[in-house]
């Protein structure tokens, strides 16, 4: 069975594709079988690539998410993904003001899967500096392993 993730923030160019890259990998070197992308809510930076700081924080750890470019959200989306993984609440309050009734995709703040993390929500590192993106990276890998663990059960 493959499952389709998609990872949504706000502009899609830091938190969305830094989740896509996390998620990739873990997913992939647990050999789950998986599609992914990631997109916004807001069509600030469509076409785009990542800000360059998630970009370089990726690289640090060995991904590259360079090549990954900014989307808006679509109704299809809601019939195409297993998950929506959202960064935060107005992305979810945004994601399901979309959402067609019909849809039966599993919409959620991402950080739900590790529930004891103690934040809900994976913070805006756009207008911070180093320290929020890697904080970003941490929070992801650990709902990463949550997921793998999950769907490897």
């Amino acid at each position: 069975m493959t499952h389709r993730i998609l990872f949504v923030c706000m502009g899609n160019i830091c938190r969305s594709p830094t989740a896509k890259g996390v998620f990739d990998r873990a997913l992939s070197e647990a050999g789950v079988d998986f599609e992914s992308e990631s997109a916004g809510t807001h069509d600030y930076h469509v076409g785009h690539p990542p800000d360059p700081r998630s970009v370089a924080m990726a690289a640090e750890r060995g991904m590259d998410i360079s090549g990954d470019r900014s989307r808006l959200i679509r109704a299809e989306d809601f019939v195409r993904f297993d998950w929506i993984l959202a960064m935060d609440r107005n992305n979810l309050e945004r994601l399901e003001a979309l959402r067609p009734p019909s849809s039966v995709c599993r919409v959620q703040l991402v950080m739900e899967l590790v529930p004891d993390y103690g934040l809900d929500e994976v913070p805006d590192p756009y207008y911070g500096g180093d320290h929020g993106f890697r904080q970003v990276l941490d929070m992801l890998e650990q709902a990463a392993d949550a997921m793998r663990k999950q769907l490897q059960a």
